[in-house]
């Protein structure tokens, strides 16, 4: 689990979409990067992504880990924003998993993820839902 310093330093990225986009080649990295794995460039623009996407491809946890029981079957996937940048969400809101596909279009919801303990830090993020 993240700590509550690590999840507030990634505010940005994760509650508002940020992601960086080089300013010498256009890739747009999410989450944001050092230097670019397009073309080594280390100059970058700050720019907040759309919230729709298709899954490029998913699995299904029957046994997920602790803090997840409630959540099983926990379908995860791996979602490729209209921008190009792609991030491996939680898919929601599916009452079969069978009803996944390849190319499912989708948009992100900001949702509530985990909690550290009834008192402890609650981590929120985004769930991809069908579109």
């Amino acid at each position: 689990m993240l700590s509550p310093a690590r999840a507030w330093r990634e505010y940005p990225q994760r509650y508002r979409l940020e992601a960086s986009r080089c300013t010498e080649c256009g890739k747009i990295s999410y989450p944001p990067r050092v230097v670019c794995p397009g073309c080594r460039g280390r100059q970058f623009e700050t720019v907040t992504l759309s919230r729709e996407g298709t899954v490029v491809t998913f699995t299904v946890v029957h046994v997920p880990p602790a803090g997840f029981e409630g959540q099983a079957p926990l379908i995860l996937a791996l979602v490729e924003l209209k921008e190009g940048a792609r991030t491996m969400v939680q898919l929601a809101d599916v009452p079969d998993p069978s009803q996944v596909r390849i190319g499912m279009p989708v948009r992100l919801e900001f949702r509530k993820i985990a909690e550290e303990g009834e008192a402890g830090t609650i981590f929120y993020g985004h769930k991809a839902v069908p579109a």
